[in-house]
Parts: structure tokens; C-alpha cells; sequence
């Protein structure tokens, strides 16, 4: 339903302050306009959607999106419409590069503001010193309030990439200019990458080629150890940092700890972290950065929800295509698609298993993700006044993960061929009806860029 005024009636709404509640809500020129008992009349002349059987959750946000490894250009309409069908209303996207962004930006606005199928934002990466210049004006002119830092590009590991390659000294300057500026969330990738080097040799050199061996070659201390140190230097400098794509329980005790003394960090775990392991045979398939951990390790991740150590789930979702990940361990490609399957994967893995509450979902996917990057109060909620970003979740639906019914640029799935049950069947943005029972309904262009300030967001300011 296309309507500028509607009324969605009979669902149970969900969110971080409830697992269910019956009511109503009232649809007004893209807001949410009222909350109604069940079954309150309206004016005759108002149209109704039924979500009879459905539960009304806030219209989820990924926070971690990776803009650039898809097809060029067309990769804004092919990944939101896959993040649509996995009930997504929003996104942020990392770009990664060493020059200033005054073009990238315009550059990547052309692309994606006549492509784009659902709202979204943007991080931008920081790899050299004119990046940290230009912060505050990144901020003001860009809307964009949150910025990555690689902690393990350094030397050759930079490099290869384009990069200066970068130190500690950078990260002391970049995380003194952050804190200047205010509300403004600097993304360490932690990763101690000298350590790693030397292990990853002596591992080749035996001839590892397990994804076992991958996790051998960036162990648990390598992530913890410069975790530390990442939460020690925005201590010291009154920062505030997200650590993203925890996978270790080494790393996220160092976290617990941290944040008993220092509560500005925030902290993000994926998908593939609950749900698969180092002994997995995918091989190069499963090749992601950080790596697939433990047993215990996922046990961690699921500890870490439950008990709010981790603040949010998020996908890291690169579409890579199959061709590039099935090679040999050591020269497949890392990352691997997963927006769409983030809600199946922590309603079935979660809810369903007695592991996750609806409300805690609906929290690390909606209300945090909001909070810490910027985008609330218009979303991650469904309150009077924030914008009618709604998506509609039948908890029983068992469905078996097709990509080719997702519609990203990437072709497979970690999850292929596996029946999970709680599905999105319906994704709102802003009033209208992006996707409905697996088809693609909106347009694209629809999306709008959010501009991000550190006082309350605007949409749709291009520069």
C-alpha cells in the first residue's frame, strides 16, 4: 500500500521496551502519527492494512555495509533491494580510500540517489592526514558522523591496498580531532596485524589451508590486544569508539571490563559469529576478516547479547561473487554477503531457541544502531513523530535461503539451502511499501540519503 494517510491494523508491535503488543498505528505522510488501542474506528476514508498474525517491528538498520565490491554504480540498487528483502529500511555503507572526500562523495551520491531502494548513510574510512583535517567538515558538509580506522593497516598491510599505511601516532591524532568535534563515533578495526604477519607465515610455510589455519593466523589475542588498546586511547582522550565485528570471547571480556570504567564504547558482533565456527568445511567460501572462531567463541557472542555487552548485530556484508571466493584459502576473497539474512538468522537461531527475546532483537537492530550512529530519533523506533520505517515479521514462517530470490549482486549465501524459520514479509520505508511477500515494490531512487548531524538527523540534503 502506497497511501499518504493508513491505518495498519492487528498487529503485535515489537520493540526495545516490549516483545509484543497488540496496537494500531496511525500512517500520516511518512510519520508515525498515533498509537491506537486495537480495533479504535477512524474516519471511514482512511485505508487499511492488516497485519493480522504479524509482528511490527521498527524497520531494521544494518550499520555495516561495505559500498564498492559489488557491480559499480548499480551495486546501490542490487544491495538495497537484498537488504529490503531481508526487512531492512535502512543502511550505512563503509567506503575505504586515500584521498579526500569531497569527490567520492559526490561521486557515490550520483550513483546511489537514483538507485537507491531504501534510506541510507555513509562512513567514510581515514587513512591519511588530510582525512583528519578535514573531519569537522566531513561532519558539517557530508551529514557523516562516524569514521574507520583500520588499526591493521600498517606497513605492507596498508599498501597493497593504496593506502600510506598508518600507526599508533595516527590513531592518537584521529581519536584527539573525534573527540573535538563531539558526538562523533570513530570504528576501530581491531586487529594487531604485527603479530598476525609472523604467524600467518609460519602457518603457510607448514602448509595451513584450513579456515581452522585462517583462525590460527589471527588468534584471539591479536583482537583482544588491540582492543585494549584502542579503549585505552579513547579513555585517555575522551573518545568515543565502536569496535566492530567482535568475534573472540578473549576480546569481549577485555570489553566487559573496559566499559565498567569507560561506557563510550560500543560494540558490534555479526551473523556468521553465532552461527558458524573455524571447523566449518566452506573454505574459502567462509574466509571473512576477523575469521570463524571456536565453539566457545560463539557461545561468547550469544552470552554477549544476552547480557548487553554487545549493542549490535550487523552484517559486514561485502557481495562478493562466488568465482572470487572458491580458490585456495590464502588467495580467496574475504567477506560474503548477509543483510538479508540477519533477522532469519537471530529469529531462528535466537528466538526460536529460547536464546533472544524479541525485544532484544528488535534492540540490536533498531534502537541501538539508531542511538550510536546518529540516525534517531526520526529512526530505530516507532514513535509518534519518527518515520513510518516498519517491517512486518511472521515468527512461523519457515523458508529455505535462496540468493537468487534476494536479489543481491553477489550469488550465494552462507546460509544456502538452510530452512530457517521467522521471516520479514513486508519492508515499509517512510509510509511506502518497499517489499511485500518477497516481490520488490518500490522504486529505486526512493531511498533517501540521511545526513546525519550531531544533534538530529535530516533526510534527503545532498551536497
Amino acid at each position: 500500500m502506497n497511501s499518504t494517510e493508513f491505518v495498519l491494523r492487528s498487529g503485535t508491535l515489537v520493540d526495545a521496551n516490549t516483545d509484543g503488543t497488540p496496537t494500531d498505528l496511525l500512517i500520516r505522510d511518512g510519520k508515525i502519527a498515533a498509537h491506537l488501542a486495537p480495533g479504535t474506528p477512524v474516519d471511514v476514508s482512511i485505508p487499511v492494512m492488516s497485519a493480522e498474525g504479524l509482528h511490527i517491528f521498527p524497520g531494521l538498520i544494518d550499520a555495516h555495509m561495505h559500498f564498492g565490491f559489488g557491480e559499480k554504480i548499480t551495486e546501490y540498487e542490487t544491495e538495497t533491494i537484498y537488504a529490503a528483502q531481508g526487512g531492512f529500511t535502512t543502511v550505512l555503507g563503509y567506503f575505504l580510500n586515500n584521498e579526500a572526500y569531497a569527490d567520492v562523495y559526490k561521486r557515490e551520491q550520483e550513483y546511489a540517489r537514483t538507485r537507491a531502494y531504501i534510506d541510507y548513510a555513509f562512513h567514510f574510512s581515514t587513512a591519511n592526514e588530510e582525512h583528519i583535517k578535514e573531519l569537522a567538515d566531513y561532519v558539517k558538509t557530508y551529514g557523516v558522523t562516524s569514521f574507520k580506522y583500520f588499526m591493521n593497516f600498517k606497513g605492507e598491510e596498508g599498501r597493497y591496498l593504496g593506502l600510506d599505511g598508518t600507526d599508533d601516532g595516527y590513531l592518537f591524532d584521529l581519536l584527539t580531532m573525534a573527540a573535538s568535534i563531539g558526538d562523533v563515533k570513530v570504528v576501530c578495526h581491531t586487529e594487531n596485524i604485527e603479530v598476525v604477519n609472523r604467524i600467518r607465515t609460519r602457518i603457510q610455510a607448514s602448509g595451513g589451508t584450513t579456515l581452522k589455519d585462517w583462525s590460527r593466523a589471527k588468534p584471539a589475542f591479536t583482537e583482544a590486544e588491540s582492543s585494549v588498546r584502542a579503549m585505552y586511547f579513547a579513555e585517555h582522550l575522551g573518545a568515543q569508539i565502536y569496535i566492530p565485528h567482535i568475534s573472540t570471547r578473549m576480546a569481549l571480556d577485555e570489553v566487559r571490563k573496559w566499559r565498567s570504567r569507560y561506557d563510550k564504547v560500543f560494540v558490534e558482533t555479526c551473523p556468521h559469529y553465532l552461527t558458524h565456527t573455524e571447523d566449518s568445511d566452506l573454505l574459502g567460501m567462509g574466509k571473512a576478516n576477523p575469521p570463524f572462531r571456536s565453539a566457545d567463541d560463539v557461545a561468547a557472542m550469544w552470552e554477549g547479547l544476552q547480557d548487553g555487552s554487545i549493542d549490535v548485530v550487523a552484517s559486514d556484508h561485502c557481495p562478493r561473487k562466488r568465482a572470487t571466493k572458491e580458490k585456495p584459502l590464502w588467495l580467496a576473497s574475504q567477506g560474503f554477503p548477509g543483510t538479508a539474512t540477519i533477522l532469519p538468522v537471530l529469529l531462528h537461531e535466537g528466538y526460536h531457541k529460547g536464546r533472544l527475546s524479541l525485544r532484544r532483537i528488535a534492540e540490536v537492530l533498531t534502537k541501538a544502531p539508531a542511538a550510536i550512529f546518529n540516525v534517531a530519533p526520526h529512526k530505530g523506533s516507532l514513535d509518534i513523530g519518527s518515520d513510518a520505517d516498519i517491517t512486518l515479521v511472521d515468527l512461523n514462517l519457515s523458508r529455505v535461503v535462496n540468493p537468487a530470490e534476494l536479489g543481491s549482486y553477489s550469488d550465494y549465501s552462507l546460509y544456502e539451502g538452510q530452512n530457517l524459520k521467522g521471516w520479514p514479509v513486508q519492508t515499509i520505508v517512510r509510509g511506502n511499501t518497499v517489499m511485500a511477500n518477497g516481490k520488490i515494490l518500490g522504486q529505486p531512487g526512493y531511498g533517501n540519503y540521511i545526513f546525519r548531524s550531531l544533534t538530529e538527523p535530516k533526510e534527503g540534503a545532498l551536497s
